[in-house]
């Protein structure tokens, strides 16, 4: 009986500490839906709700139209090109800045960053100056009839331009936590450089380079700033689909403009489904090994 009452008496007294550590955790919980809902849901639910009130026949017209298609394939396939290539020369600029010591290595390492801080636009104009037919670089080119700057090349060079960290980001760290002993073994026992890379490094180094290529993809995807000064923005040509919702709600156009808005949020969702799905095998990858 006396030790009933002491449990009970004990319980009494943890109750108050229960109550105290719910309500002290209830409240983070309370901001953070809140500022999701009003940030994130209520925008998203606004455009899906927009463009549904065209009806299906309607939104399945406004997206599969010639234009919009057109949009469609200079965004995505410009942006996968773009993205595969900064996978290899990304990989190849992290190793160098990770594995070499050499003079204005810090600059460098920070010079990548450079795409993150530098606005858009501005971004956009350098890259038409650079890349126009009397720039620095575009005059090399402009004799052999290749134009870059206001055609989708121009685009293309944009794409690479701003999702070149996403790779190198996600690529050092693991670089660098890399043991030398690991390679020092495989050349002990006989493997030629090469293959130790192909057999020994290669292969922990994919999940983060798969990562950082869907990264720079949607980073790709969703630019505006600088591809629309870089580029002639003509449908058929180099017109991007944010380029062609901005000139949708420039005609009034607003159904329209949502159409293709949530055609792009839609895979944007498939895009951080992929990024999440890397992520996770990455890291049972890391455990595995």
């Amino acid at each position: 009986m006396t030790n009933l009452t002491n449990y009970l008496d004990s319980d009494k007294d943890l109750a108050p500490v229960a109550r105290n550590r719910f309500a002290s955790f209830s409240w983070p919980w309370a901001v953070t839906w809140v500022y999701l809902v009003v940030i994130l849901l209520l925008p998203i639910s606004a455009l899906i709700t927009k463009s549904l009130t065209v009806g299906p026949e309607e939104f399945w017209r406004i997206a599969t139209s010639d234009i919009a298609l057109s949009a469609y394939d200079v965004t995505f396939v410009t942006a996968l090109l773009a993205s595969l290539v900064n996978g290899i020369m990304g990989t190849l600029v992290a190793w160098v800045l990770v594995r070499y010591d050499f003079p204005g290595r810090k600059f460098i390492d920070a010079a990548v960053d450079l795409p993150f801080a530098l606005p858009t636009s501005v971004a956009g104009l350098v890259l038409a100056t650079v890349y126009s037919d009397k720039g620095w670089i575009g005059q090399l080119f402009a004799p052999f009839g290749i134009k870059i700057a206001f055609t989708r090349l121009g685009v293309f060079v944009a794409m690479v331009f701003i999702s070149l960290p996403f790779l190198v980001r996600t690529l050092q760290p693991v670089l660098q936590e890399m043991e030398k002993e690991i390679e020092e073994a495989a050349w002990s026992l006989g493997a030629s450089q090469f293959q130790t890379f192909w057999r020994v490094l290669l292969p922990p180094l994919v999940p983060p380079i798969l990562t950082g290529v869907a990264l720079g993809f949607s980073r790709a995807v969703g630019e505006y700033g600088s591809v629309v000064i870089v580029s002639s923005s003509i449908p058929f040509k180099d017109l991007i689909a944010p380029v062609l919702i901005f000139q949708r709600l420039e005609q009034y156009d607003y159904a329209g403009a949502t159409v293709i808005g949530t055609v792009l949020l839609l895979v944007s969702l498939v895009l951080l489904l992929l990024i999440n799905g890397l992520q996770q095998w990455g890291r049972r990858y890391s455990l595995k090994n």
